[in-house]
């Protein structure tokens, strides 16, 4: 490919980009790249990979669904781990007794 033209549709398909972070959605490729792989990146890498022919901008659905479970994942591992926490006090012998006391008189 002639380094000009390229540069050129690169700098082309960059402008037509509007946002700063696109969703890109792989195309195969004969070094083993696999199809179909959704990837959030910056619009200079999303020019390159679509210039390159190894990559696809998402449609906005597409982009809004790979989102959304891209939320929902953090949600669950961000509730996972809050599950996984042990929380330890540590208390004086003097804090226990007198804990044990309290929860021993009669309520009322």
């Amino acid at each position: 490919m002639d380094l000009r033209a390229y540069y050129q549709e690169l700098r082309q398909t960059m402008a037509d980009i509007a946002d700063e972070h696109v969703v890109v959605i792989s195309n195969a490729t004969s070094d083993g790249g696999k199809a179909d792989v959704r990837t959030e990146v910056t619009r200079g890498i999303a020019a390159r990979l679509v210039v390159e022919r190894r990559a696809r901008l998402a449609t906005a659905e597409e982009a809004e669904t790979y989102r959304s479970e891209l939320r929902e994942a953090k949600q669950r591992y961000e509730q996972e781990a809050a599950a996984a926490r042990v929380q330890v006090t540590v208390i004086s012998d003097a804090e226990l007794r007198g804990l044990r006391e309290r929860a021993r008189l009669p309520k009322g």
